[in-house]
């Protein structure tokens, strides 16, 4: 089902196989290339960051672990318990700038850890950015062009790229902003290409192909799958795994569930294992997205 403009001014409407922009949604994809070189015998989850990276980042003695799982402490550029609106970034640095991994580095390499590594779960982008410059000085590719070759390909996601703001492509939502009882694009509220910790654009179908090349070992051999489908931390009663986030039920799980929440976009998608269902809310608008998606867990629930 479809609804709603994906271009308000011209009035063109959602369609079923519109790109939606899915912002934090997309650090399953870094989480599971990630995985991919550990498999391969070319990194490992306990290296640190200080020694694969040391001009870089020569105090962050964290491990790919703890960056994967949000426990690594290093300091963050957008702190989202404390900071509440992602747009305020890009007023000293405009958005325009940010366009790979690299261009993070300054917001946050030189500023203190936050707790002892290991100590506890605070979520963390500048962590996936961390990520992402791993991948690329393992790979010898732009970040993006790995997940192309790693993810987007093998699992036939045909319509998912990581688009410029400024030069999206067809059949591609833009992303709103309410002000005032008005509408406004997010074109300059976040960064203008995504990258390891956010800003990707996929279909719902494409979507779908992912979880299930995901589940059925396409993506990472079995037991690499079984490590990322694991829980490894633990905040306030909710588990996460390697890149995404874990509902229990019983002694197994309800679900495994990815959620991104920007300026002008709303998304989250599930993978159901006991039927072996997706569910896909995308929206391009800043919020809607996960009530709908709960309705539905809800209604599917009670049927059973």
């Amino acid at each position: 089902m479809a609804k709603g403009f994906a271009d308000r001014a011209n009035e063109r409407p959602n369609a079923i196989d519109t790109r939606f922009g899915i912002a934090s949604g997309s650090k399953i994809f870094t989480a599971v290339v990630i995985c991919q070189l550990v498999a391969e015998g070319k990194i490992s989850f306990e290296d640190q960051l200080s020694q694969l990276l040391p001009k870089t980042f020569p105090h962050f003695n964290v491990t790919i672990h703890q960056l994967l799982t949000h426990t690594s402490g290093i300091p963050d550029y957008f702190d989202e318990q404390v900071m509440d609106d992602f747009e305020d970034l890009w007023k000293q640095r405009p958005m325009y700038g940010m366009q790979t991994a690299s261009d993070f580095i300054p917001l946050f390499k030189d500023q203190p850890i936050m707790f002892e590594p290991g100590e506890k779960f605070h979520y963390n982008n500048a962590g996936y950015i961390a990520l992402g410059l791993i991948i690329e000085n393992v790979t010898g590719k732009e970040f993006v062009d790995a997940v192309e070759e790693r993810i987007f390909m093998p699992a036939k996601m045909q319509n998912s790229g990581y688009f410029r703001l400024d030069c999206l492509p067809g059949h591609t939502a833009f992303g709103y902003i309410e002000d005032e009882g008005d509408w406004r694009t997010n074109q300059y509220a976040i960064p203008v290409r995504g990258g390891a910790d956010g800003g990707a654009y996929v279909t719902a179908s494409d979507m779908a192909n992912f979880w299930n090349c995901l589940m059925d070992e396409t993506l990472l051999t079995e037991n690499m799958l079984e490590k990322m489908l694991q829980v490894q931390a633990t905040e306030k009663n909710r588990d996460y795994g390697y890149g995404l986030w874990i509902e229990k039920q019983g002694t197994g799980a309800l679900n495994y569930h990815i959620m991104g929440y920007d300026p002008g976009v709303s998304f989250h998608s599930a993978f159901y294992p006991a039927e072996g269902s997706i569910l896909t809310v995308l929206s391009n608008k800043s919020d809607g997205a996960y009530g709908l998606a709960k309705t539905i867990e809800e209604l599917k629930i009670d049927k059973e």
